[in-house]
């Protein structure tokens, strides 16, 4: 199995952080997972409230654990509320299930990891999650 080395995450974290400084984003906060769910690499940007480490790290805990990015999860809660309730319990109450979220894939689509991105609204977090995966070459996709 394909891994996220440290600079690969530092990669996704930076570049994450620079689309959303780019954008006038409100500051972020990125952390990258591996496969397993275990934190590679995490990053909070000056202003950003110390809390946003939890929400970064659910958005991307329940998107490598359920294989599905957040915006997928937030789909699924809305049409299945009480699965996503009991992913939640199994999960310690682990999973935030909105969009912000990326699955990070090799070459071959493999799921290698996951991005949580937080700060903004969840759909600019996504956007930036999403230009950290493309900037170190790991499609994810919403």
């Amino acid at each position: 199995m394909a891994e996220i080395s440290l600079r690969r995450a530092r990669t996704i974290i930076r570049k994450a952080m620079e689309h959303g400084a780019a954008a006038g984003m409100k500051p972020l906060s990125v952390v990258v997972l591996d496969a397993g769910g275990h934190v590679l690499a995490f990053e909070r940007a000056d202003g950003a409230s110390p809390g946003r480490f939890g929400i970064a790290h659910g958005k991307a805990y329940g998107a490598v654990m359920l294989g599905m990015a957040g915006r997928a999860q937030r789909d699924r809660a809305e049409a299945q509320a009480y699965f996503m309730a009991a992913v939640n319990g199994v999960y310690g109450g682990a999973v935030v299930p909105v969009p912000g979220g990326v699955l990070l894939r090799d070459k071959r689509g493999a799921v290698i990891g996951a991005v949580g991105v937080t700060g903004d609204t969840s759909d600019n977090d996504e956007a930036a999650a999403l230009a950290g995966a493309e900037a170190a070459g790991l499609g994810g996709g919403p």
